[in-house]
């Protein structure tokens, strides 16, 4: 596993929270922004077999290989 902190757009992750996606793999859609155009410091990941994104911090998963 990597350091999540070298987050890349496309980076295949593995999802430690929240309880109802833990342990699912997801895609790094794109850093979240705030409505004022600012960056916050969440990241939008697409959800494996989901039709969902969710917002997660830098602790809430892990970047893998």
């Amino acid at each position: 596993m990597h350091n999540s902190e070298n987050v890349q757009v496309g980076a295949r992750v593995l999802i430690l929270e929240p309880a109802y996606v833990a342990g699912k793999m997801g895609v790094v859609f794109c850093p979240e922004q705030l409505s004022d155009d600012k960056p916050s410091d969440r990241w939008l990941i697409k959800v494996d077999d989901e039709n969902i994104l969710v917002s997660l911090t830098r602790h809430e998963f892990r970047v893998i290989d």
